[in-house]
């Protein structure tokens, strides 16, 4: 039994992998709870990712995909990860970048991180704002043979998000981190 850590109202009872993949695993954990009721919370882990705000002037960079889980194509931010535990969120950041938009980034700002879902996965996504932006090749995954680029106002871009055009959580959450830095700023 795994005891509980400071705060926790749930106690490990006993845990053990369901499914494994190459992108995430997912384990059931036995529980109890601290009203005494005991339990089952399926987990789903991932390695850690990035998610980045390419801001050009009043633009920024976007890419298009086909969402397989939501059956349609998702206007989003950058973002992805490597498949590793143990990873430079930079460098993962400016892989992702030049990997799904072909930029490289004369400054990148570490700008926090937050976790994904968290109701059922465990995923860490760090948040990068990349500036003084150049063009060089793209080099796309297998499964991102479908990313269409897409630079656009900022205007059109926080519109897109105000009108439900842009739905993807980990998008709308970095740009709200980033307006939150910014002001911060001045």
């Amino acid at each position: 039994m795994t005891p509980p850590k400071d705060g926790a109202s749930i106690t490990t009872l006993g845990t053990r992998e369901v499914y494994r993949n190459h992108w995430l695993r997912l384990r059931e954990d036995r529980i109890l709870r601290s009203n005494g009721k005991e339990g089952l919370y399926g987990v789903v882990e991932k390695d850690p990712c990035a998610i980045i705000i390419p801001l050009d002037g009043d633009r920024v960079w976007l890419v298009e995909q086909f969402r397989y889980t939501i059956q349609e194509r998702a206007l989003e931010l950058p973002q992805g990860g490597w498949e590793e535990d143990a990873v430079n969120p930079e460098e993962l950041a400016r892989g992702e970048l030049q990997e799904e938009l072909g930029l490289h980034a004369a400054q990148m700002a570490f700008l926090g991180f937050h976790w994904i879902a968290y109701g059922f996965t465990r995923q860490k996504q760090f948040v990068f704002l990349a500036t003084g932006l150049s063009h060089t090749d793209k080099t796309p995954d297998a499964e991102e043979h479908d990313l269409v680029s897409h630079s656009i106002s900022v205007a059109d871009f926080e519109q897109r998000i105000v009108d439900g055009r842009i739905r993807d959580n980990c998008t709308v959450a970095a740009w709200g981190l980033y307006r939150l830095w910014k002001e911060r700023q001045a």
